[in-house]
C-alpha cells in the first residue's frame, strides 16, 4: 500500500501504520528543491486555495490547529515559535533526531501554519494559516520506523484517545491526514465517538479522504464518519488526481499533487496524496475560525462547501465534493450573514436588549378541558330547572 517513489529520494514521506491505522502518506517523488526556490515552488497551491486573498482579513492568530500524525519537529526553522506541548500516545518508536521521527507529522504541519525562516521569513516554507499555532499528537509511527510492526494494538486506539485529548486542550481544528482503507477497513465505534465529542467541544475535524483511487475506491475512515470534512485531493489543474479516492462522503477538494513539504532532515520535497489536501482544508479552516470565532463545526462545514470554487456539475460530486476549498470566499459569506443577522442554520442574528416592563403577555390558549368545565356546568343549571318545572307541574293534587 505504500506508493512509489524515485530511488534517490529516502523514505520519509509513506503511510505510516499503528494497528490497522493506515496514513494517507504524501510520498516524496522528486529531489529535495533548494531552499532559496520553495516559497516560488509551492506559491501554486497557496494560490489554488486563495490563500493571499484571506491573508487580508486574518492569518490565523489565536487558533490552534492539533496535528495527529507521527509527531512534529518543533526546531524545524520553518515552524519555529508555532508548536505547542502536544502528547504522544504511542509511547515507543523513533525519538527526535532519529531518521524516522516526525517526518509526516512535520511535512502536514509546515503546510498548515509553516511560517518560514530567514530576513523577513521569506525562505522555505509558507502554511496556509502562518500565525496559526499546531498542537502535535502523535498516534502513528512512520512507515519506515523499526518498531512499526511491535506498536500494532499496543496501547488500545491511540487516534480516538488522541481526538479526544485535542479536542479537551481547546483546539479549534483537528487534522486527520490518515486513515484506515484496508480490506478490513470498518467504522469503529471508539473513533466515531470520539470524533462526535470533538465536534461537541466545537473542534472542526478535517480528514483526508484517500488514496486509492487507482484501487477500486476503498472506504476509508475517519474519513467517513459523519462530521468529518472529508478531502479529495487535485492537481496543478485543478483536475481530480487519479490516486485520490471518490466517495460519498468527499466534502471539499485542494491542491495534493507536485506539494512542497518540509522534512525534519532540512530538506524539503515535493510529494502527493490527500494527506496534504486535507493539510491544506485544516488551514483554509484555520482562517475562518480565526476572522469569525463562533462558528459551529456544522457552520464552517457548509461555509466551505457553499463557498467552494470551480464547483462541479450539479454543485457536488464524490470526485471533488463541491469544489476547492477558498478559505477568502468562505470569510466574507460568513462576514455577509453577520452583517445581516442571517438566521440561518447556527447563525444567531443580533438582538437588542430591551429595556422596561417588556411586552404585555399573550394569553395562553385555553385547552378542551378548560372550554368544557364552563360549559358543563350551565348545562347541569339548566337540567335542574327543568327538572323543577316538571315535578311542579305532574304532582298529584290533594283533597280537601
Amino acid at each position: 500500500m505504500t506508493p512509489g517513489r524515485a530511488r534517490t529520494v529516502p523514505a520519509r514521506l509513506f503511510a505510516a501504520l499503528l494497528a490497522s491505522l493506515v496514513c494517507l502518506a504524501v510520498s516524496a517523488t522528486a529531489a529535495p528543491a533548494r531552499a532559496d526556490s520553495i516559497r516560488e515552488q509551492q506559491r501554486w497551491a497557496l494560490d489554488a486555495v486563495n490563500a493571499p486573498e484571506a491573508w487580508r482579513t486574518t492569518k490565523g492568530a489565536g487558533i490552534v490547529v492539533a496535528v495527529l500524525d507521527t509527531g512534529v519537529d518543533p526546531d524545524h526553522p520553518d515552524l519555529a515559535g508555532a508548536v505547542l506541548e502536544g502528547k504522544d500516545f504511542v509511547g515507543m518508536g523513533a525519538e527526535p533526531g532519529d531518521p524516522a521521527w516526525a517526518g509526516h507529522g512535520t511535512a502536514m504541519a509546515g503546510i498548515i501554519a509553516g511560517r518560514g525562516h530567514g530576513p523577513g521569513r521569506a525562505n522555505g516554507v509558507l502554511g496556509v494559516a502562518p500565525e496559526a499555532a499546531v498542537l502535535p499528537v502523535r498516534v502513528l509511527l512512520e512507515d519506515d520506523d523499526p518498531q512499526r510492526d511491535a506498536a500494532r494494538g499496543r496501547r488500545g486506539n491511540a487516534l480516538a484517545e488522541g481526538i479526544r485529548w485535542a479536542a479537551d486542550q481547546g483546539a479549534d481544528v483537528i487534522n486527520l491526514s490518515l486513515g484506515d482503507d484496508s480490506d478490513s477497513a470498518h467504522p469503529d465505534p471508539r473513533e466515531d465517538a470520539a470524533v462526535r465529542y470533538a465536534l461537541g467541544k466545537g473542534a472542526v475535524v478535517v480528514a483526508s479522504a484517500g488514496n486509492g483511487g487507482e484501487k477500486g475506491d476503498p472506504v476509508s475512515y475517519p474519513a467517513g464518519y459523519p462530521g468529518v470534512i472529508a478531502v479529495t485531493a487535485v492537481d496543478r489543474g485543478g483536475a481530480r488526481a487519479p490516486f485520490s479516492t471518490q466517495r460519498w462522503y468527499a466534502t471539499v477538494s485542494a491542491p495534493g499533487k507536485d506539494v512542497i513539504v518540509a522534512d525534519p532532515d532540512g530538506r524539503y520535497y515535493a510529494g502527493w496524496g490527500t494527506s496534504a489536501a486535507a493539510a491544506f482544508v485544516s488551514g483554509s479552516v484555520a482562517l475562518l475560525r480565526a476572522a469569525h470565532p463562533g462558528l459551529t463545526p456544522a457552520e464552517v462545514k457548509r461555509l466551505i462547501m457553499e463557498t467552494a470554487r470551480n464547483p462541479p456539475e450539479g454543485g457536488r460530486n464524490d470526485a471533488l465534493g463541491a469544489g476547492l476549498v477558498d478559505p477568502a470566499a468562505a470569510i466574507a459569506a460568513a462576514a455577509a450573514q453577520d452583517s445581516a443577522g442571517s438566521s440561518g442554520p447556527g447563525i444567531v442574528p443580533f438582538v437588542r436588549e430591551h429595556f422596561g416592563p417588556g411586552p404585555r403577555p399573550e394569553p395562553e390558549p385555553s385547552r378542551p378541558t378548560e372550554r368544557l368545565a364552563p360549559a358543563a356546568g350551565a348545562l347541569g343549571v339548566m337540567f335542574l330547572g327543568a327538572a323543577a318545572l316538571l315535578f311542579l307541574r305532574v304532582r298529584p293534587r290533594t283533597l280537601p
